[in-house]
């Protein structure tokens, strides 16, 4: 088992183009990233244990989004949920922009298939709580770098495309399309995604905290590789402040009022 840690440190090394650091742009993403998903999360959970909605939304016809068939009645939650999903679908379209623009994909893409048994030797030294050395700063390690592509390019786009199948922009009549993929399948992978995204968030936030958690924010939060500095933990509590207060607040009394911006809330 040495022999293979020593032979497989746990880290693949990088192209020689790929960029070291974490830019700005990727800082503010990754708030915006954690701030949708946690509620869509909320709203996605509210929409399917939900027995009866406490108000309905139903988009105005007119303006930029118009149809020749009558707007559907949808519960507000739902509204809140899709709202969300909009957002965050834009947001990852700005990532995956600036991600493949500035070279950073690399650093979640494996590019070598000496990921494999890097990977194995990182997942053995976390169970081991010996665990493995490595700068995020400069590179992930193995097991991170994958658990990053399949968030980002496996579990991210599941999530749309079954939302999508599942929500009122899809065909219905698109007969054929849907005898290929019935709404059944969707729902069936839609729930086990958001499951993933939770565990995910969970193991994702205590390794971050329990592997030199100043470090870590700072990489995250503040753009920075200062260990010691504090600016990243400062702005990382004001984002879970933002999350919590965001949390508490999705509740009718204060969705109304915004639904009724783009469409009409009743009983």
């Amino acid at each position: 088992m040495r022999d293979f840690i020593l032979s497989y440190p746990g880290e693949t090394p990088l192209p020689d183009s790929a960029p070291s650091g974490l830019p700005v742009w990727l800082t503010w993403q990754h708030f915006l990233n954690g701030f949708f998903i946690v509620l869509i999360i909320r709203s996605g959970w509210r929409v399917r244990t939900q027995t009866r909605p406490s108000a309905y939304w139903t988009r105005k016809n007119t303006g930029l989004i118009r149809t020749r068939n009558a707007p559907t009645k949808i519960s507000l939650d739902l509204w809140f949920h899709l709202s969300l999903d909009v957002l965050w679908v834009l947001n990852g379209l700005v990532f995956y922009l600036l991600l493949f623009a500035t070279g950073h994909w690399m650093r979640i893409i494996p590019t070598s298939w000496d990921i494999v048994p890097n990977a194995v030797s990182a997942g053995i030294q976390y169970l081991s709580l010996d665990w493995p050395t490595e700068n995020g700063w400069v590179n992930y390690n193995s097991l991170q770098l994958i658990s990053y592509f399949v968030v980002v390019f496996v579990a991210a786009p599941l999530a749309i495309i079954t939302g999508l199948r599942m929500s009122g922009a899809w065909p219905n009549g698109a007969e054929r399309l849907n005898r290929v993929y019935p709404m059944e399948l969707a729902r069936a992978i839609h729930l086990p995604v958001m499951l993933f995204f939770v565990f995910f968030i969970i193991v994702h936030v205590a390794l971050v905290l329990s592997t030199g958690a100043l470090r870590n924010l700072n990489h995250m939060y503040a753009g920075s590789n200062d260990a010691g500095s504090w600016r990243g933990f400062w702005i990382f509590v004001a984002s879970i402040v933002v999350m919590i207060v965001a949390w508490i607040g999705s509740q009718p009394v204060v969705l109304r009022p915004m639904a009724n911006l783009i469409g009409k809330v009743s009983k």
